[in-house]
């Protein structure tokens, strides 16, 4: 018996079930039938196709009555296959509706392709092979949840503290995690789990994608999936592969109870969003959704040949966000998840590319206009990624106020200095003082530095200390992909090794990375399991390593819990510290009651760095003299904070390094992290100390305890 439908609406697009039945509103600009396709599981025929029978502008739509949440559909988009004029459609392939909010399907990939694979005219070969059966499916979403009293903990930018994870890795071996939540949102949202983001004084999570993945056909040709996400299929559904919950739409009420579980805890979610580009690839790609819906209106096409795309990631296409329905796709999505996801962020991979303007990035998009005049998004945590692989792409410090941006000159400057080379003072104090020379254009501050010596992309802290080379052999690409210049180094011995001296070393590094970022200004971001030491065995690149290469391994012996042990210590810095969390640059100068400067540049013999220290080759040893009482930070009345003096000496050179302490007359120096003493307590330095060595490769920070405060203990 054939469901009945009505005219329904046009507003608003997707799938949205009422008490009565199911509205579906599909927008197309080329399309000239659109039918409704209704299944009864994911690896099934449809059990009946309906055309929709009305059409308001360019939105196909109408009302099944009787409908209910969990109805799998797709839809069957006819009109013109004309690849040379950018037209694809082909009603013998289901489309995955744009607005699904949850994907349910069978994994068999076979017949995704509107074209006949093999055949030698390629995709201009239109195939008229059903593969509705195999495709994915939408899934009538249930929106029914209970949030209580779920708020978000609208940490200020300069109290965040970011944990990049991968949802699956991070839980996937937790010994503490119960086996059938493991590797899930719920694995994320468990108590073990947060107890650690917690103790090392995490106030966001930062998850790589977590939208609904297609692994690419050449990924999969290699026995191989996309793990970290980089392949969006739908931009408004949770990918089911991460829920423990395998019923259809499942995912949804899953990743709500993660976020609501994480904003319990003080801990804001943030998504790592991929808009740039879509897993449908270049011309010869897979066509399952926006393709076969209105080609020339989702993509940016190469306009002396619309055959083909105009690829500015790197991965075969690029939205365009300039037409008014990829815009409107973008934000709808990006709403979808703030209002009833509860997310409190968003990370954007490969920013410029929503900003394009053909072989140009414009700074005033369609794209940042709306983002920026949103009354909800442009006031959550919003971070551009900000490069792509197009002409003009690097864009670093190029986005507005409020956006914050990952910065990339932070992570080669302290990669490089830690790695003895040479004439990096200068650099590294830029980067170290929040990046002025980059965001102040812009008027922003600080906190517009998204700071980070590792992420998800390259090698992990222990990698760079233990290869000088990437190692990428098991992704089946010959060792040709990842980047090649890791700043790394290896100290001698490519690879593990139990040699004593190169054990020192490595950690001892490993240790100079966590405290630089601890003490740097900006938003520092921790990468999962660098805390502990977790290796990808020299792998910078494992986007595809579904396993333990990727995976956080949790029992990490003596030598991993010593290393946790200090991580916690010394991210513990920013919290304890005032002058570490400023939102405003340095001045250089001291308040109207301040004794101090709010920052001293000091050479070891403790005199002011002047013009030839900074540009000198040999300049690897220095310190900074952060004023307490010159803090620039101003509390809700406008009274200004004072806090403790702290004293960060420096040494990347190959010999030890004496340092003259300042500020003697003042008080006393106390010890509170030194890394070449790891697990050496806090101590008062004697009265008659007017200098401190560090060994080569080492760093300290120093509290000032005012001669009044003794013998207590600075906080």
């Amino acid at each position: 018996m054939s469901s009945v439908i009505w005219p329904g609406r046009p507003d608003p697009l997707g799938a949205y079930a009422d008490d009565d039945g199911v509205n579906f509103a599909l927008f197309s600009e080329t399309a000239t039938r659109v039918f409704l396709c209704l299944f009864d599981a994911p690896h099934r025929p449809p059990r009946e196709t309906i055309e929709l029978p009305e059409r308001t502008g360019r939105i196909f739509h109408g009302y099944v009555p009787g409908l209910r949440p969990g109805q799998l559909y797709g839809y069957r988009v006819d009109g013109p296959y004309e690849p040379h004029a950018g037209l694809r459609h082909n009603p013998h392939k289901l489309m995955l509706d744009p607005y699904a909010r949850a994907v349910a399907w069978s994994g068999n990939a076979a017949e995704l392709f509107a074209y006949r694979l093999g055949d030698a005219a390629g995709d201009l070969a239109f195939d008229r092979e059903d593969n509705a059966a195999d495709a994915p499916k939408g899934v009538v979403a249930d929106d029914a949840f209970e949030w209580g009293d779920d708020r978000r903990p609208a940490t200020p930018w300069t109290e965040t503290l970011i944990y990049e994870l991968h949802v699956k890795g991070v839980s996937r071996l937790h010994p503490q995690v119960p086996p059938n939540l493991r590797g899930t949102y719920a694995g994320l949202a468990s108590p073990p789990v947060i107890e650690h983001l917690k103790s090392l004084g995490v106030t966001a999570v930062e998850l790589l994608p977590v939208h609904e993945i297609y692994d690419e056909p050449e990924v999969r040709r290699r026995g191989l999936v996309n793990y970290w996400g980089y392949s969006t299929l739908g931009f408004f559904a949770p990918a089911a592969r991460y829920a423990a919950d395998p019923r259809p739409g499942g995912q949804i009420a899953e990743f709500k109870a993660m976020v609501k579980a994480l904003h319990a805890a003080g801990i804001e979610v943030i998504l790592d969003v991929v808009f740039n580009h879509t897993c449908e690839g270049g011309h010869l790609g897979p066509t399952l959704s926006l393709r076969g819906i209105d080609n020339r209106a989702y993509y940016l096409l190469d306009a002396a040949a619309p055959r083909y795309y105009a690829d500015y990631t790197g991965c075969g296409n690029t939205l365009n966000l300039r037409h008014a329905q990829t815009l409107k796709l973008v934000l709808d999505s990006l709403r979808y998840w703030a209002e009833h996801m509860h997310v409190d962020g968003f990370r954007f991979d490969l920013a410029p590319a929503l900003s394009r303007r053909g072989a140009e990035v414009d700074r005033h998009s369609p794209f940042l206009a709306a983002i920026g005049q949103d009354p909800l998004l442009s006031r959550l945590k919003l971070i551009a990624e900000p490069w792509d692989v197009g002409p003009h792409g690097y864009q670093l410090g190029g986005s507005p106020h409020p956006w914050a941006e990952w910065n990339g000159r932070y992570r080669d400057a302290v990669r490089r200095y830690w790695r003895g080379d040479l004439g990096l003072a200068g650099e590294l104090g830029y980067r170290l003082t929040g990046s002025s020379d980059l965001f102040s254009a812009t008027d922003r501050g600080p906190t517009a530095s998204v700071n980070y010596v590792a992420c998800h992309d390259g090698f992990t802290l222990a990698d760079l200390t233990a290869y000088s080379v990437k190692h990428n052999h098991a992704n089946g690409e010959d060792n040709r992909d990842g980047n090649n210049h890791e700043h790394s180094s290896n100290w001698g011995v490519e690879g593990p090794s139990e040699e004593p001296r190169l054990v020192a070393i490595r950690t001892r590094t490993i240790r100079n990375f966590l405290t630089t970022l601890a003490v740097s200004q900006g938003v520092p971001m921790l990468c999962a399991g660098d805390e502990f030491g977790r290796t990808q065995r020299g792998n910078n690149n494992a986007y595809c390593q579904d396993n333990p290469t990727s995976w956080l391994c949790w029992e990490t012996g003596p030598e991993g819990q010593a290393l946790l042990a200090f991580a916690r210590r010394a991210l513990a810095l920013r919290s304890r510290f005032a002058v570490l969390r400023r939102s405003r640059f340095f001045s250089g100068t001291s308040g109207p009651h301040s004794r101090l400067r709010d920052i001293s540049w000091l050479r070891p013999d403790g005199r002011p760095m002047g013009h030839g220290d900074w540009v000198s080759p040999s300049t690897r040893a220095l310190a900074l003299l952060l004023g307490g009482d010159a803090t620039g930070i101003h509390d809700a009345r406008g009274e200004p904070v004072t806090g403790a003096t702290l004293l960060v000496l420096l040494n990347a050179d190959e010999v030890p390094t004496r340092f003259a302490l300042p500020c003697r007359e003042m008080g006393r120096w106390q010890r509170v992290v030194d890394t070449a003493w790891p697990t050496a307590e806090e101590e008062i330095l004697p009265a008659s100390a007017d200098s401190h060595e560090l060994p080569s490769a080492a760093m300290a920070v120093l509290v000032l305890v005012p001669h009044a405060d003794e013998p207590r203990s600075a906080s």
